[in-house]
């Protein structure tokens, strides 16, 4: 299937706000809308955004997946802010039919498991965005993160990125569909028709991962699933987000010196490999989309990510 990218968000474009997992602060909520407004844009909360609150769910599945599936099919809604991540979002996926996603392509924009969702929106060949949600809207209104995300909203595509280098980067240069997110939960849902990590092994992509409060022996774990299925040894470029909130243990002091030694030991080929890329649980958290074609190069004196519709 060709890639669709939603169009750009112009003056008074209406924006839905749900919360497709873990129940969320309303003042973020408030927040976000109040960022939007600001913008010229007219957020409209979703009816479960803000509970009744299931247990840790901000709904119940079928007030959640009400909220989703309505922003997703109303013609007037241009674009899907979620609130939070949390946990919950595969309770969606799970009922939601790809013709769906497909005839009604308009930006998703979230991250951690919301991964999730764009698993989804990637299966259904639309592009969406990995990046911040209410919370960071709501604290960090003029950070380059929120910056770079309102370009992407209201400009689309190309949209380029230079960060700085890491000595522990491999040098290279490469290009091929950008895909990725939270690795536990692109992990949960390898083998089954939307395992967005077995596209590595099927087509040229430049992997993104971070994940949060996850011990090193589980991410190395979940490398070496990627390592054995053969996904990892065909990607064409490999990004390294931030792992935060998590404990070092005796047999390794961070999650990516463990990276950095797998990855080593299993030899990529000259793949290039770009670490402490800001993407993540942070506050510099750069909105990536999925599905889109990338350039990734990787120099000693720092990385260049390019995004482009084609």
């Amino acid at each position: 299937m060709e890639m669709i990218y939603p169009r750009p968000l112009s003056r008074g474009a209406k924006v839905a706000v749900i919360s497709p997992a873990t129940v969320v602060k309303a003042e973020y909520v408030e927040g976000a809308c109040a960022y939007l407004s600001g913008r010229g844009l007219d957020p409209v909360v979703m009816p479960h955004a803000l509970g009744p609150v299931d247990g840790t769910y901000a709904a119940s599945v079928s007030g959640r997946l009400s909220d989703w599936l309505t922003a997703l099919q109303d013609p007037q809604i241009e674009a899907i802010l979620c609130a939070r991540g949390g946990y919950g979002c595969v309770h969606l996926v799970a009922q939601t039919p790809l013709a769906v996603v497909r005839e009604n392509p308009k930006w998703v924009v979230g991250f951690s498991d919301v991964s999730a969702l764009h698993a989804l929106m990637w299966s259904a060949r639309v592009a969406s965005v990995h990046g911040p949600m209410a919370k960071h809207l709501t604290l960090c209104p003029d950070s380059e993160a929120t910056t770079a995300l309102m370009h992407l909203l209201e400009e689309g595509l190309p949209l380029s990125y230079q960060v700085a280098g890491d000595e522990r980067n491999v040098a290279g240069r490469c290009r091929g569909r950008l895909l990725g997110g939270n690795l536990a939960v692109l992990g949960g849902l390898a083998g089954t028709g939307l395992d967005l990590l077995g596209e590595a092994a099927k087509s040229d992509v430049v992997l993104f991962i971070e994940d949060i409060s996850e011990a090193v022996y589980r991410v190395e774990r979940m490398l070496w699933m990627l390592h054995l299925s053969g996904a990892l040894g065909r990607v064409k470029g490999l990004i390294i987000g931030q792992f935060t909130d998590y404990r070092p243990d005796m047999n390794f002091g961070t999650v990516e010196a463990m990276i950095s030694a797998r990855l080593r030991e299993w030899g990529l080929g000259g793949v290039p490999v770009a670490f402490n890329f800001p993407v993540g649980h942070v506050d510099y958290n750069l909105p990536l989309v999925e599905g889109c074609m990338a350039e990734l190069e990787v120099a000693p004196e720092g990385v260049t990510l390019k995004m482009m519709a084609q």
